[in-house]
């Protein structure tokens, strides 16, 4: 945890994924009437180049968490208001880019208008308004924004060949997928020491459910010789989510 001070206000920074900052703010500020008696603390996403609320009303001493969900992550919130001067979740970059999940949090401890932009992208921006009346900073009513980019690798199953030896024509080669994805083999060949050489490779589309493709064929980038082989078979979906490997066994006879 790191401690420093920025312009009068606390600073802190830390987290789950390397980017959360909690900023006390503790100056004198244009006082608001007192009201509010529904705000909270709020949890807003960075998507689309946009807040998904760019409108926000809290109570004192409650606090703002922003995240960065995707696709888009070349934002920052930056302070565009006296009141808000010296807030950024990218003070050291004038190109701040994200990773998808980041957050950037502050805690508001005095009444004011806070008005925020993203450095890069003047249309990305909104308005925290601070109300005089104590708030209950505890209270999270708003979900954890969800990611809108797929980090879900496909998972790879069912992988099993026709035959283990078989000719130049090659043979069957089954495996099931959830999505759609490309399926992906790097072939290694066994010298007579034992030892492995890389031998091409060859791809296939995927489509959900079982898949049947002709496999140890000549291919544009594998030329099938006999011997002892070794596949290292991998699916990738459209986000380029790559599966687990599978590895698979086979021998090419002269015939």
């Amino acid at each position: 945890m790191v401690h420093r001070q920025l312009s009068g206000f606390a600073v802190r920074g830390g987290g789950r994924l390397g980017l959360r900052l909690l900023v006390a703010v503790g100056l004198a500020l244009l006082l608001i009437p007192v009201g509010g008696a529904d705000a909270a603390n709020r949890r807003i996403s960075i998507s689309d180049y946009k807040w998904s609320s760019p409108d926000i009303q809290i109570n004192l001493g409650e606090h703002v968490t922003w995240y960065w969900i995707g696709p888009d992550t070349m934002h920052s919130v930056t302070g565009d208001s006296p009141d808000a001067a010296g807030l950024d979740s990218d003070p050291e970059t004038g190109q701040p880019n994200h990773d998808i999940g980041d957050e950037f949090e502050l805690d508001f401890n005095a009444p004011g208008v806070y008005k925020f932009r993203c450095k890069l992208h003047s249309t990305v921006r909104g308005t925290v308004t601070v109300t005089d009346t104590p708030g209950d900073p505890s209270s999270e009513p708003d979900p954890v924004p969800k990611s809108k980019v797929d980090l879900t690798p496909p998972r790879l199953r069912g992988v099993s060949l026709n035959k283990p030896t078989f000719g130049r024509r090659g043979t069957n080669l089954k495996f099931s997928l959830p999505e759609v994805a490309k399926l992906s083999a790097d072939m290694y060949r066994f010298d007579a020491d034992g030892r492995r050489h890389f031998a091409g490779y060859a791809t296939w589309p995927g489509h959900v459910g079982y898949n049947g493709v002709r496999f140890g064929d000549r291919r544009k980038h594998f030329k099938p010789r006999p011997g002892s082989y070794v596949a290292e078979l991998t699916a990738i979906d459209k986000s380029q989510n790559v599966s687990d490997t599978k590895r698979i066994k086979f021998k090419i006879r002269k015939r």
